[in-house]
């Protein structure tokens, strides 16, 4: 599996590959002209150097260049894509179970389910790192919550893409996972608000490029300090990626490295009974099958 990253170290950060020993290819090392020249300054730019840089990458980590290999655990990983160019762009209420828990919480017992996406944003500085810190945004929030959801990054410019050819747009997949503070979200009515608190949106811990994974069919699920909250499959999506895509672009052009959030599953906190909200100290583990674990801790008092 191809794991592209964005890493730090004492020279700063810049694009790699995850080798299978957990070793880093530095790939501004690796990099020596051709399908990969002007290709790794950034995610950005590795993601816009199309198909030929992709294929570059991979030959590259088949057979590493020694003097471009860094050690396992002397470089830290950051956020695939640090900083969007762009809001990060959000769809609610996309799996009919976590559609049903929420309308529960509200006295609704006969849900209805959404006839087109509905879609949200989170501002762009809001990502941070695979095992950075969440603000617990006491005084702020009393219903800090997660959400495990499969992050799409795309990678090639389009408008009023069919669903058809959506996938085609597709770079790559990583996690996301949509820390929401409830009471604000309902208190505003727009979500934009709830949803993007200070370091609400961790991202990581790399992309898997998008013919690497059926990413419309495997699992999907998410551990608070060790205890399985959510558990389900992205095939149980409302609107798939497909779908999501074809709507997203209506008269609205997708650029490369535009991050898309799919939805998440049942099982968030504050439909637990009780209610389960986040607090200082809790440890948050999304895991998509296929993919990998990202991991965030709730800032301590």
């Amino acid at each position: 599996m191809t794991k592209l990253v964005t890493f730090t170290d004492a020279k700063g950060p810049r694009v790699g590959a995850v080798l299978e020993d957990g070793r880093i290819l530095d790939l501004s090392a690796a990099a020596t002209g051709g399908a990969l020249a002007g290709a790794t300054q950034d995610m950005l730019a590795l993601i816009e150097a199309g198909p030929a840089a992709l294929a570059a990458v991979r030959a590259l980590a088949a057979a590493p260049p020694p003097a471009a290999v860094l050690a396992a655990g002397s470089t830290r990983l950051l956020a695939p894509i640090p900083r969007p160019r762009r809001n990060v762009f959000c769809v609610g209420r996309n799996y009919m179970d976590h559609v049903a828990e929420g309308d529960r919480t509200r006295g609704i017992t006969n849900s209805e389910l959404p006839k087109f996406p509905q879609f949200f944003t989170k501002a762009p500085d809001t990502v941070i790192a695979p095992d950075d810190w969440i603000p617990p945004h006491t005084g702020t929030t009393q219903w800090l919550d997660y959400e495990v959801e499969l992050a799409v990054v795309i990678g090639t410019t389009g408008a009023d893409i069919s669903r058809e050819d959506a996938l085609g747009h597709v770079f790559g997949w990583t996690i996301g996972n949509d820390v929401t503070g409830r009471d604000l979200q309902r208190r505003y009515g727009q979500w934009f608000k709830g949803k993007s608190l200070d370091r609400s949106c961790p991202l990581g811990p790399w992309i898997v490029p998008a013919d690497e994974l059926d990413a419309l069919n495997t699992g999907i699920r998410c551990f608070v300090n060790g205890e399985k909250r959510q558990d389900s499959n992205t095939s149980k999506m409302i609107f798939d990626v497909r779908e999501i895509i074809h709507q997203l672009s209506i008269g609205f052009t997708l650029n490369p490295g535009d991050v898309i959030i799919s939805g998440t599953p049942e099982g968030v906190g504050y439909a637990m009974v009780p209610p389960q909200t986040l607090k200082p100290g809790d440890v948050i583990r999304c895991e998509i099958d296929g993919i990998g674990t990202l991991t965030n801790t709730v800032q301590a008092a």
